[in-house]
């Protein structure tokens, strides 16, 4: 069976090192002292796993002698040390046997205080060996130390890529990757890296949230190298990660993923705690899977579905055997943050829907909205995904004359509207004898379609075609169940995530379930406004009809 678990790590296979530059790593490392080591002198403490690891990066070589491994992902729970595997790595390029004359070792992440972590440290393992101290020249203030003899230098920097442009460092540790706002200062590194012969990159991190976004396309690769579905021995995977599906309170997947528990990190004890609180807190349960088991978590904290679950509807739609098939549109408008969207929704005869989708977003917005979330607007933009109006705020005739031209190419019976902002463009359908309506965005009328379409994609009888701006709405949407654990209202966790895909899929499939009998909840003889609001939990006072 295959798994993405390093079992070379755990089991006494031979690690190749034909010129011995492994067996100097590790030398180098264990005459290091720690100040917080409670070994005999203050030992660096390089334990069996860490031990591998440097052994597997450093060891294997090209005939030519040159190291084969040029990037490293390390997925690693939180509490094993890899603040300590990250200072080790970095002394051993700058002040070891590793450093090359006049080098760039640059330790970066998220934001000026993560990336001081493992300079930090480094800092301290070089002032607690008095030879080391002398020859290193330490320049707290400016997040730098350099070695006297080689010239080497170290930098901790954060994702303000303005000023990281033009560096060509020979090694890069970027920490917790999951948590880089935006691609400008991986682009900007990686790019530098490609200039130096012989030049390593080492991702550490934890396991991070979502799919559209640099971590996640490095964990993918690494993955499926350990998988052995991609064949680069330059990559080197060590990624220590609980099945998704597992028992998360079992102690043995802990031990399994955690690779320090054996030696006394991180505390057994606490992890039993956090896992109680996981028990009554669904919030604290997943950031206990996500950080202490390194399952790699799909969707925002509160999701509306699991996307496993959702992307089982990803198989290809043909829209063209659909052109005579009763069909409801959603349409959501926006200004300028929000994405517009239409999304047309059929009944597929056996209870399910297939649902397609047409986004419009401002040009201008473009390149800011893949800066602030890291989803690829732009190459979604590029190959047809989202249609791109000019300007910074959606061009609503753009949006008119594309539901005009759905509606000559499908058989529409409904165009159903979010009202907001969207009073001049029902008004022309209606003038043109299009069958243009409003829904109201509020609990009363939105609880039984999010019920519905929940049923239905729970159920695997939502077809969407796997359209990736979509996705990237329904990972991203949250919401607020009531007390019976119904989904009564959308929330969106971030300014710039949009939920507008998910609102307009809503609204498409509660029509198509609804077909041409106009039903709603009003026409049930036994609704009751105050009877849903009591069940719902819901503070009238702060609802404007």
């Amino acid at each position: 069976m295959k798994t993405t678990h390093p079992l070379w790590i755990d089991d006494d296979s031979e690690i190749p090192d034909p010129l011995g530059h492994g067996e100097k790593a590790v030398q180098f490392l264990r005459n290091l002292k720690h100040p917080k080591s409670r070994l005999p002198g203050h030992a660096f403490q390089l334990d069996r796993w860490m031990e591998r690891v440097i052994r597997r990066i450093y060891g294997p070589r090209h005939p030519d002698g040159t190291r084969i491994v040029k990037t490293v992902f390390a997925m690693i729970p939180r509490g094993n040390r890899k603040t300590s595997l990250g200072a080790a790595l970095t002394l051993l390029h700058s002040i070891g046997p590793e450093k090359t004359p006049g080098g760039q070792v640059v330790c970066a992440a998220a934001d000026q205080k993560q990336a001081r972590i493992a300079f930090e440290e480094a800092v301290g393992i070089i002032r607690s060996h008095k030879t080391i101290n002398r020859v290193v020249d330490i320049i707290d203030h400016r997040n730098r130390f350099r070695d006297q003899r080689s010239g080497s230098l170290v930098e901790a920097i954060s994702a303000d890529a303005k000023t990281q442009h033009g560096r060509t460092p020979s090694f890069t540790l970027m920490d917790e990757i999951h948590a880089w706002p935006k691609r400008d200062l991986w682009e900007a590194l990686k790019t530098g890296l490609v200039k130096t012969a012989g030049s390593l990159n080492v991702i550490i991190t934890t396991a991070g949230r979502g799919q559209e976004n640099i971590a996640f396309e490095q964990y993918s690769y690494a993955r499926k190298v350990a998988l052995g579905e991609i064949d680069d021995p330059a990559t080197l995977p060590v990624i220590f990660e609980a099945p998704a599906d597992c028992d998360w309170q079992d102690e043995t997947i802990w031990h399994r993923v955690n690779p320090g528990l054996k030696h006394g990190y991180p505390d057994l004890d606490g992890l039993r705690q956090l896992a109680r609180e996981g028990r009554e807190r669904p919030g604290d349960r997943d950031s206990f899977k996500q950080l202490n088991l390194n399952i790699w978590s799909d969707s925002s904290s509160s999701p509306f579905v699991g996307m496993d679950i959702y992307d089982e509807g990803a198989d290809p739609i043909n829209l063209d055997a659909l052109a005579g098939q009763p069909c409801w549109l959603g349409v959501d408008l926006s200004s300028n943050t929000d994405l517009t969207v239409i999304v047309a929704a059929w009944r597929d005869g056996t209870g399910g829907y297939i649902v397609h989708p047409w986004f419009y977003c401002p040009r201008m917005n473009l390149q800011e909205r893949t800066d602030i979330t890291g989803a690829a607007y732009i190459q979604w933009e590029r190959d047809g995904f989202i249609t791109a109006t000019q300007g910074e705020v959606i061009d609503f005739r753009a949006v008119e004359v594309g539901i005009r031209d759905l509606c000559d190419r499908f058989n529409v019976q409904e165009i159903c509207f979010d009202p907001a902002l969207a009073r001049n463009v029902v008004n022309n359908l209606l003038d043109d004898g299009l069958p243009a309506v409003t829904m109201r965005q509020g609990p009363i009328t939105m609880m039984d379609p999010m019920i519905e379409l929940e049923r239905a994609i729970v159920a695997r009888q939502v077809q969407h075609g796997g359209h990736p701006a979509l996705r990237f709405c329904f990972s991203n949407v949250e919401v607020e169940r009531n007390a019976k654990g119904q989904a009564i209202r959308f929330v969106k966790p971030k300014r710039w995530l949009s939920l507008d895909g998910v609102v307009a899929t809503t609204m498409a499939v509660a029509r198509a379930f609804h077909g041409d009998d106009g039903r709603s909840v009003y026409d049930d003889p036994n609704f009751k406004v105050e009877d849903w609001l009591l069940d719902s939990n819901f503070d009238v006072s702060e609802w404007v009809p």
